[in-house]
């Protein structure tokens, strides 16, 4: 049985050979950018899209939130075990299972006739994900040796990076010259996309081995999605009395306790709790959740606030967004160096503080309605401080984990900044909703109007969200400078 053998002189290559040939470990790759590169495109440009969606199916701000939550939703609970359904099943076989459910799902977004049915297919997209994302990556060290496999992924990390820095502006591009309908085409992307990867993955893969003793938490995935479904519709805002509210809030704390007690007693939990008990660990995903909250916020409600409200055009707006993409392309290398020399804390901690300074700028600039001069400045400065960020949360968390659990600490990192966006759409919606209000606004946030005082009521629910991001950007700055250990001087080792 696989696993059970010493292996032989030859054994690794033959392993790599039997899932795919040499000649074909090219196509497979070509497969796992195609399928990152649907990922990366659905979740950037579908902030840009939502003024067009909302304005197409009469969505209010809930129904906005939950288009982006319901995908959220099911990839963040799900993913934990996407991995551990391809090591059961076969991983090219759950690959192209998760590929196929997220194309059909994204046909189904695009001919969605209502902001309900939407919302519903999203969420069948988002369990699509939940097996596409892990495969992409790992479908490429099961083909590839590990003396090639740098290669390879540096190659599907600079894919990545261009489809992350190109997918806003063709999206932002089509929605200006097409009109709101085109938002359907960001979704209907998909299925040539899908259809091709599909094809490369099931004629280049020769054999797929698969460990029939491998458990699966399923009970732990039923109530991590339960939970955060909960906990998310109480954050969006049910309707009914405060009391009602609490009731949900509870209920979905109830069900999370649930989850983590599940957890602590499964013999193949999705969560090992037991990662927790390393400070570096503890601090690295509290700031990661901390940043990626907030980061999550700004890219939903900035261009809501823009777009309807300032009146500019999808592909404007593009601009605030590519800086973040050029930066983290440019810097992470360098910052993750750096990370190796003066510690992941210390870059952390820095990079967050700028951070909260561009969302501090946000928040004082908003009032003057200066996209160009004002918005742009601040959001490159952003994405400066998230380069010298993310590469060092990475450093931070892969060495606080046990070289034997690196696959489940990067899937709980990845889990983490997932959640995150989950719980930032869902609580900053009430908040933009409440600010709204408290401004004189007598509509919809991030709805089209022309009604006296909307603008304006408009930009200070967004300068709330953007102050509560600098305060939230800030703790993680302190969370990652006191709660990651730094390296020891060589000397004093």
């Amino acid at each position: 049985m696989f696993g059970h053998h010493a292996p032989r002189p030859n054994a690794t290559r033959e392993f790599h050979e039997e899932f795919c040939a040499a000649r074909n470990r090219r196509y497979i790759l070509v497969a796992a950018v195609l399928a990152s590169a649907m990922g990366f495109i659905d979740g950037s440009v579908v902030s840009i899209a939502i003024p067009a969606i909302r304005e197409s199916l009469g969505a209010s701000l809930t129904d906005a939130q939950w288009i982006s939550n319901a995908y959220l939703l099911t990839l963040s609970a799900l993913i934990l075990v996407g991995g551990a359904f391809g090591d059961r099943f076969g991983l090219s076989r759950v690959f192209g299972w998760g590929i196929a459910v997220f194309v059909v799902a994204s046909v189904v977004c695009a001919l969605a006739p209502t902001a309900n049915f939407l919302i519903a297919a999203r969420a069948v997209q988002g369990v699509g994900a939940a097996f596409m994302v892990p495969g992409s990556l790992a479908i490429i060290s099961r083909a590839y040796p590990r003396e090639e496999r740098g290669r390879a992924i540096g190659i599907w990390a600079a894919s990545s990076a261009v489809t992350m820095a190109l997918g806003p502006v063709i999206g932002g591009l089509a929605l200006t010259l097409g009109g709101h309908e085109m938002w359907r085409w960001i979704f209907a992307v998909n299925l040539p996309f899908g259809l091709v990867t599909l094809w490369l993955v099931f004629t280049r893969v020769t054999g797929d081995r698969t460990m029939a003793g491998r458990g699966i938490d399923l009970g732990g995935a039923l109530l991590a999605t339960a939970a955060l479904g909960v906990i998310a519709w109480s954050l969006t805002g049910v309707q009914g009395a405060a009391g009602a509210v609490l009731v949900w809030v509870a209920a979905g704390a109830a069900i999370l306790i649930g989850f983590l007690l599940w957890e602590w007693r499964s013999d193949h939990p999705m969560l090992p709790l037991v990662l927790f008990a390393n400070r570096g660990f503890s601090a690295a995903n509290l700031s990661t959740f901390f940043l990626y909250l907030a980061l999550s916020a700004v890219l939903f409600f900035l261009p809501m606030t823009v777009i309807t409200g300032w009146g500019i055009t999808e592909l404007e707006v593009t601009a605030a967004f590519v800086p973040l993409t050029i930066f983290i392309a440019a810097m992470s290398s360098r910052a993750g160096q750096m990370a190796d020399k003066y510690g992941a804390g210390t870059m952390i901690g820095a990079g967050s503080a700028v951070v909260a300074i561009a969302y501090a700028a946000l928040a004082l600039v908003v009032p003057y309605q200066n996209f160009w001069v004002h918005v742009v400045p601040a959001m490159a400065l952003m994405g400066f401080g998230m380069g010298l960020v993310v590469s060092p949360l990475s450093v931070a968390v892969m060495g606080a984990a046990p070289d034997a659990q690196s696959g489940a600490a990067s899937g709980v990192n990845n889990a983490v900044a997932r959640l995150a966006g989950l719980v930032a759409v869902a609580g900053l919606g009430s908040v933009a909703a409440v600010a709204y209000a408290s401004g004189g606004g007598t509509l919809s946030f991030g709805a089209a109007s022309q009604a006296a005082g909307h603008t304006a009521a408009m930009n200070g629910a967004f300068a709330t969200v953007a102050w509560i991001t600098a305060a939230l950007s800030a703790l993680a700055a302190a969370l990652a400078w006191f709660g990651i250990p730094r390296p020891v001087p060589q000397s004093s080792a």
